[in-house]
């Protein structure tokens, strides 16, 4: 038995041709034991070691760079005092379910290796702070392991088959580096605010798999990092502006259309500042004008319609199919439709107003419309645009005279 104040070793074991290890102490860090069994072409591994070895001393074991294809149970179950444990770079399919006994268990390196999935019971190994499983084949997470592993500060899964991350992910608030490169991610969690720490993020080459990142990425207000390049992402969240400590973005390989790639070749800077003028509204659509003058031409705004002279025939004039989005707003399907529910024309007045919610129209101006305007089913509009263009402001002007 070793007593805490003899100074750590370092044992190297080197495979004798009778099958034991030699071992060879070098001095390490204080209160570090470590035993280094990396690249000695090992298959196997005995349940005991060496004799002069008490396991359940040892702080770090490197089994890297063999072919190991298991790790027997009964030898990670004795691993009591472990804090890194390196197995890449060898032939295991799985890792033995003893895993979760490792309860001081810091770092976790298994990549390069052949495994679908972790075992659940990696989540008891609540110190662990990082998780190295690149390489592999991953199918997918365990599905709790955001709720567990709270001290988690980097999760490396990169080259993988993972489709998605658990929705739990987006709880390890201590993360700092998220790398998901090169998988097949269709989507990221919602709730990507709650990883308050997170640094570095990297879901790029996804490749044709992930078309659309999360608003709340936006929110991630400790991000430095962002690598969302190679994937079919057209466009980029606005919330993206608010990312005050973003120093790198990198989106090429991407079709993008907002921002347009001669904004994106300007810079981060310019990026920001496109995407803040979006969220203001500044950048105007041709799409909406032609929208706008569409319903013009349609008589809307005629006098008939204000007059409420109008019969079926006219009424016919005013459906509009097709229209179900244009721009960045839901515009009506129907200009006409039977009385019933919320004004179309009252909604209008709330754009040139630059008001969205309904409530905060003035009554009398809300009757004055019910009582004068055909209206559309609910739900079968939604304006979120500011204002009108002039020539709207100028009828709506014209029908409270």
């Amino acid at each position: 038995m070793l007593k805490q104040l003899q100074p750590p070793v370092r044992m190297d074991l080197k495979k004798k041709r009778s099958g034991s290890f030699q071992k060879k102490e070098k001095k390490v860090g204080v209160n570090e034991q470590v035993l280094d069994l990396s690249g000695m072409s090992l298959e196997t591994l005995p349940v005991v070691i060496s004799p002069s070895i008490n396991i359940a001393l040892v702080t770090t074991l490197d089994l890297s760079s063999n072919f190991l294809q298991i790790i027997p149970e009964s030898l990670t179950a004795r691993l009591l005092n472990v804090v890194v444990l390196d197995v890449h770079s060898n032939e295991l399919k799985s890792l033995p379910n003893s895993i979760g006994c490792l309860t001081k268990l810091k770092v976790l390196n298994v990549s390069g290796n052949h495994l679908q999935s972790l075992p659940r019971t990696i989540e008891n190994c609540r110190s662990l702070e990082e998780l190295n499983a690149n390489f592999n084949m991953l199918i997918r997470l365990p599905d709790t392991i955001g709720f567990e592993l709270i001290n988690l500060k980097k999760l490396a899964v990169n080259s993988n088959k993972l489709v998605f991350l658990p929705s739990s992910t987006s709880h390890l608030t201590n993360l700092r580096i998220l790398d998901a490169r090169l998988n097949c991610l269709r989507s990221l969690p919602d709730d990507l605010e709650n990883l308050i720490n997170l640094e570095i993020l990297n879901v790029s080459q996804n490749f044709q798999f992930l078309t659309t990142l999360p608003y709340s990425i936006g929110l991630l207000l400790s991000l430095v990092e962002l690598d969302v390049s190679y994937n079919n992402i057209t466009t980029l969240p606005n919330s993206i502006s608010c990312l005050g400590k973003l120093q790198k973005l990198c989106v090429e390989g991407n079709p993008l259309v907002s921002p347009p790639m001669e904004v994106v070749e300007q810079g981060l800077e310019k990026v920001k500042v496109y995407l803040r003028q979006m969220i203001n509204g500044q950048h105007k659509n041709s799409v909406k004008k032609s929208w706008a003058a569409k319903l013009k031409r349609f008589s809307t705004f005629s006098r008939a319609n204000v007059n409420g002279n109008i019969n079926y025939q006219q009424k016919e004039g005013y459906i509009i199919p097709n229209y179900n989005r244009i721009g960045v707003f839901a515009s009506p399907n129907y200009v006409y439709a039977p009385k019933g529910s919320s004004t179309f024309m009252g909604d209008l007045l709330l754009m040139a107003k630059g008001v969205q919610q309904q409530d905060q129209m003035d009554i009398d101006e809300r009757k004055f419309l019910f009582d004068r305007f055909p209206t559309v089913p609910q739900g079968r509009h939604q304006f979120i645009e500011p204002s009108l263009n002039r020539k709207l402001e100028e009828q709506i002007k014209l029908l409270r005279v």
